[in-house]
């Protein structure tokens, strides 16, 4: 009796490892499929030379190899995995310069994430240097809690983390560690 249940159950269990092997014929790929499509940019732009324009005026100038575009994912964003050359001119037409190895913009909440040797210089030269940089473009502030030197005409200060506005006029070098002072 024990004997007969066994081979019962056996059988019962391979049947049933037997259907789920037959049902599953293009499952495996159509799932392969759809998950490259929806991790695919939704389109790529080489060589991009932009010119950005508020009322007539001239506000800034992207420089980039190639964007990719991720609008179509559920938080959508655009990559410039080449990196940019970012110039960024105030009401005076002073400008800023920003460069990175890689930039992410997240059209949600309209963050900018700057990674890989970013150096931003001002119109009066003074320039910051770090691994990763954010611009809130709403907020129109500057910040990273990543190490950070800070160059002015008078100073270099070394520290963790960065505050700032746009114009880098009130510029703020956090949890300094280091500072030298320049005298010319």
């Amino acid at each position: 009796m024990k004997t007969a249940d066994n081979i019962r159950f056996k059988n019962i269990a391979l049947l049933f490892v037997a259907a789920m092997f037959f049902s599953c014929n293009n499952t495996l790929k159509e799932v392969q499929d759809l998950d490259t499509a929806s991790y695919a940019p939704m389109s790529i732009a080489e060589n991009i030379n932009t010119k950005y324009t508020d009322s007539g005026r001239l506000t800034s100038i992207l420089i980039s190899p190639k964007m990719l575009n991720f609008t179509n994912r559920e938080f959508p964003f655009y990559e410039f995995p080449e990196g940019i050359d970012l110039t960024l001119f105030d009401d005076k037409m002073n400008k800023n310069t920003v460069t990175a190895n890689k930039a992410i913009v997240y059209s949600q909440t309209d963050l900018i994430d700057l990674q890989g040797n970013v150096v931003l210089t001002t119109a009066t030269n003074d320039t910051l240097f770090t691994e990763q940089l954010f611009y809130d473009q709403t907020k129109e502030w500057l910040f990273t809690n990543f190490p950070v030197k800070f160059r002015t005409t008078d100073y270099l200060t070394n520290g963790n983390g960065f505050d700032s506005n746009k114009n880098v006029t009130n510029a703020q070098v956090l949890e300094v560690t280091g500072r030298i002072f320049i005298d010319e």
